[in-house]
């Protein structure tokens, strides 16, 4: 920043909103071009309300050059590339994650930008979403934490973020106009609560509206979404702007709770607006609530702009090495073949070994400041010479020749016949997944699986690392592999990372934040994705990922939660403890910190590293209701904690579940409830390796459904209040003995008792229906 640059001043926000005009305040709900607000400076200087800048994330800063005035996808400032989103959610750890949203906060002060466009926090409800890699988990607890944790480490340093994209946004496939239908339970309990989690723990300076439509209405313009659920509910106090293009209906837009509209229309906004309050169907307040939010965004931004500073770039190479080492996951370790034995005469194969795919492709995609490889960076640290064959084309165009395939595959089966041990390097194209649209397969490329086959024909002992932002199929091919390291996409120091996990400079640690299914026809989306005609049909309900597999007994190739290391540990003395139980009050509603406080249950193991190697154990909890009134997954995942241990160094691990924990939704009394009863709390190393398990007995919260004669009679039969009332008006009549009727009763409660009041021999008529009701509501609950 310049010396005559003036330095940047908080705003009097409500004395700056009072002196604008209709016109001036509907300008700040435009960009100015595509990556900055709209400034007002009048000439008198009465009024000036500075521009800020965002620019793409969340794995990195991406800003275009200060020449730049458009969404160019090119050249971007160099910043620290760390892992996406997809290997950052299998570290677990969210103090590292943390870490990195500082770091990259540090460097959006230095580059002068106001706010982060990340993280992203949609569900991976399909493997074949092309935006995957942006993505953290197919569940919506650890995506919840993991997110947390990186606005927090962000907004920690003064730059906001734009918790995105709200909501639904699941796949890439006509992004912009499918209608995501979902019910009302499945948004709560799977769509929704990563997104509650960070407004209520962080409160993010910005949420970003989806492209899509959700239940037919366009996110951008969703009152229920953007008001109701977000404001109301969750208390979200920031500002809401539009992802770049998701407008349709700008005026419509303002009502429902969109204050920003991004990249810049040209004005066209801005005059829509206008014209829409002067012809009285747009409310000026709406204008006037929309405003104040993008003056407080800009106010809050004054301080990091005028501190400015620098950000320490090899400090962040540091960082992402490792985050990257944190973020690998080793799924399979025959024989202990891995780390490598220094004395092995290893050779390397794979063109992604000296060329890597470190990160995914479009509007995330940061111009690193440094890049490493594996293949240079594992002959650093291996003795003697690593010889090494591309063996594949990375991208082959359609009209390769043939010969020149087979040349490249017989140069890498000549290498691998004279080496004691094969690293075989694979993964996915950037043209197999990428913003925009989304992936036909699982598959790795055909040619690549085709040399695995010819290189583990002359030597079995093989290791396959991969690289890949989403889950690919591993089962045609892993027998060909003693092991198998999962480096999804790891970033500008991924190359030194996978060297020292390779030769046992460090240990791996991450876990899946994906389940890695046998194939993509064993995915719950089969026949509702990407949808049809306009509309994409959520259909497997609350059972995507780990949930859905556990529903239908299916055997995938690894579980959710799973991860090798060099060691192995032991567990021991697990303790649940019920250390705070308190129902609910009768009629509230539960949607605050404080109600989730009423229920403490602690969970306890000791982990000991039974092993020779220093290593990080990750402790899972999920939770089972087998005694739930509604259907309810086999287990969620509803807690974790890491902790790093020495060799045979033991400690205690203990985690904490609240009543969210055991809730679920309610669809008719439209709150969380915890039922009484038992529950199963389950300690795993995945959510397939399960070491501990203990029943808990909770008070729960003591509701009872709300009644209508439009309900079946055995919800009646059933309250513990119109239970006894309803008996005593049916005393005598032949309908009450037909109840008890073990042949006809269940046929005839399942009637709606309003309808049940026009049968013979009910003495209960409809007229009475209402005065009914009101002798419920009178009597106390027993």
């Amino acid at each position: 920043m310049t010396t005559d640059t003036p330095r940047p001043t908080r705003l009097d926000v409500p004395a700056v909103l009072a002196a604008l005009t209709l016109e001036e305040k509907a300008a700040l709900l435009d960009g100015s071009d595509a990556w900055r607000t709209e400034p007002v400076q009048r000439t008198d200087g009465s009024v000036r309300v500075p521009a800020v800048m965002v620019a793409d994330g969340p794995h990195g800063l991406r800003k275009e050059p200060e020449d730049s005035e458009t969404m160019g996808l090119g050249d971007s400032v160099p910043a620290t590339c760390f892992p996406p989103a997809a290997g950052l959610a299998s570290t677990w750890d969210p103090d590292l994650v943390q870490a990195v949203g500082a770091a990259i906060a540090d460097e959006c002060r230095a580059q002068g930008v106001s706010v982060l466009l990340g993280p992203g926090v949609n569900m991976k409800r399909s493997p074949l979403c092309g935006r995957n890699f942006e993505y953290l988990s197919e569940d919506p607890f650890l995506a919840g934490v993991l997110a947390a944790a990186l606005v927090r480490g962000t907004q920690g340093r003064g730059v906001g973020t734009s918790l995105k994209h709200f909501a639904a946004n699941n796949q890439e496939t006509q992004r912009m106009t499918i209608s995501a239908d979902v019910d009302d339970r499945t948004l709560r309990e799977i769509y929704l609560p990563a997104f509650e989690r960070v407004v209520r723990q962080e409160q993010p300076w910005t949420v970003m509206c989806a492209y899509n439509k959700v239940n037919g209405v366009y996110a951008s313009q969703n009152h229920w979404l953007l008001t109701e659920v977000l404001r109301e509910q969750w208390g979200f106090e920031g500002l809401v702007v539009s992802d770049w293009g998701a407008v349709d209906d700008r005026p419509a837009g303002v009502a429902a709770g969109l204050d920003l509209e991004m990249p810049s229309s040209g004005g066209n906004g801005t005059r829509k607006v206008v014209d829409a309050v002067r012809a009285g169907t747009l409310d000026e307040a709406d204008v006037d609530r929309a405003a104040e939010r993008v003056l407080r965004l800009v106010d809050r931004s004054q301080p990091a702009l005028a501190e400015g500073g620098s950000a320490d770039l090899d400090a962040h190479h540091d960082l992402a090495r490792r985050a990257a080492v944190a973020a690998a996951v080793l799924l399979k370790n025959e024989d202990g073949i891995l780390p490598l034995d220094p004395a092995s005469r290893v050779a390397v194969v794979g063109e992604l070994a000296r060329t890597p795919r470190y990160q995914g492709s479009g509007s995330s995609q940061v111009n690193p400041t440094r890049l490493e490889d594996a293949l240079g960076a594992l002959r650093e640290r291996l003795s003697g010479d690593v010889p090494f064959a591309p063996g594949y084309v990375l991208e082959p165009a359609a009209d390769d020749d043939a010969d020149v395939a087979a040349a490249l595959r017989q140069e890498a089966v000549d290498v691998a016949r004279e080496a004691g041990i094969v690293v075989v390097f694979l993964g996915l194209p950037p043209s197999y997944e990428a913003e925009g649209y989304d992936r036909a397969h699982m598959d790795l490329p055909p040619e690549q699986v085709a040399l695995l086959d010819a290189v583990a024909a002359v030597n079995r002992d093989v290791v396959v690392v991969l690289s890949n932002g989403a889950a690919v199929t591993v089962h045609p091919w892993q027998r060909h592999a003693r092991a198998v390291l999962e480096g999804w996409l790891l970033g500008q120091a991924g190359g030194s990372a996978v060297a020292d996990l390779l030769t046992g400079r460090a240990a791996p640690s991450g876990r899946l934040a994906e389940t890695i299914p046998l194939r993509a026809t064993d995915t719950p989306t089969v026949g509702a994705f990407p949808g049809e005609h306009g509309h994409v049909r959520y259909g497997e309900g609350l059972l995507i990922g780990y949930r859905w597999y556990d529903a239908h007994a299916l055997p995938v190739a690894y579980p959710f939660g799973h991860g090798l290391t060099y060691t192995r540990f032991t567990w021991s003395d697990v303790e649940v403890v019920v250390r705070r139980d308190t129902p609910a009050a009768p009629g509230a509603s539960t949607h605050t910190a404080d109600d989730d406080a009423r229920v403490q249950v602690q969970v306890q193991v000791t982990v000991t590293n039974a092993g020779d190697r220093v290593g990080r154990e990750t402790v899972q909890v999920y939770v089972a209701d087998p005694e739930a009134s509604v259907h309810r997954p086999e287990q969620e995942l509803r807690g974790f904690a890491g902790v790093a241990l020495e060799p045979g160094e033991s400690r205690r691990v203990t985690v904490d579940l609240d009543a969210r924990a055991f809730a679920f939704w309610h669809v008719p009394m439209q709150r969380w409830v915890v039922e009484a009863g038992a529950f199963e709390v389950r300690l795993g190393a995945s959510s397939r390796d399960l070491r501990g398990r203990a029943v808990v007995q909770l008070a729960g919260d003591g509701v009872t459904e709300p009644l209508s004669p439009e309900q079946p009679t055995s919800a009646w039969l059933e309250h513990p209040v119109a239970g006894p009332v309803l008996r005593e008006r049916l005393a005598g009549s032949t309908m009450l003995r037909m109840f008890e009727d073990p042949q006809h009763g269940p046929m005839l409660r399942a009637i709606p008792l309003r309808r049940l009041t026009r049968f013979p021999d009910v003495p209960v008529r409809e007229e009475q229906l209402d005065d009914l009701l009101a002798e419920v509501a009178d009597r106390p609950t027993a």
